[in-house]
């Protein structure tokens, strides 16, 4: 594992991979104050899907950015455009949502807590893509064998044929939209 202690972002990271137009993904190990910034900033995109509970502030960032967590980001020239933030299925099994998934406790899932790419750079460039891919790749490589989360309903259908909706919520927190909570076999 390579950490670095990036100096313009006063985080712990990895650098996991690097492009020739100045785009890294970094797993974030301990998040910094200039990082933090950046990612609350960003956040407040969420706002109008899901409201006002879904963005990320100095009181709860580290409630996704930490030990327990596999925050991704997309840098793109030093800034921070997008980020995914996968968590171990069994940190939710307080959740009453975790218990409609059989593999809860199987130690094979990784759940996607968090996903956004900045609406600038959204379509376009592919960035978005390129970040989920590489979450996806390095959750094989962790031998996570199922990916999980909540999307809009008919979002996940996108995934893979092999992706299946495990409950449907018609009421998913501030969110104008029903939710479907999924499971996209990783092999």
């Amino acid at each position: 594992m390579n950490l670095l202690n990036n100096n313009d972002s006063d985080s712990k990271l990895e650098i996991i991979a690097e492009s020739s137009n100045n785009l890294r993904i970094e797993l974030i190990r301990s998040i910094g104050l200039n990082d933090s910034i950046q990612i609350i900033n960003l956040s407040k995109e969420l706002d109008s899907l899901y409201g006002k509970d879904a963005l990320i502030d100095n009181t709860n960032i580290k409630k996704y950015f930490n030990r327990n967590t596999y925050p991704f980001v997309a840098r793109l020239d030093n800034n921070i455009i997008g980020f995914i933030i996968g968590v171990p299925l069994e940190v939710f099994s307080a959740e009453s949502w975790s218990h409609y998934d059989t593999n809860l406790g199987k130690k094979n899932t990784i759940y996607t807590y968090m996903f956004l790419v900045s609406s600038v750079y959204r379509k376009n460039y592919g960035y978005s893509k390129i970040l989920k891919m590489i979450y996806i790749n390095w959750s094989i490589k962790q031998n996570f064998k199922f990916i999980t989360g909540h999307v809009k309903t008919g979002i996940s259908k996108k995934f893979s044929n092999k992706t299946i909706v495990v409950k449907i919520f018609p009421k998913w927190y501030d969110s104008k939209f029903p939710f479907e909570y999924y499971r996209r076999p990783l092999k």
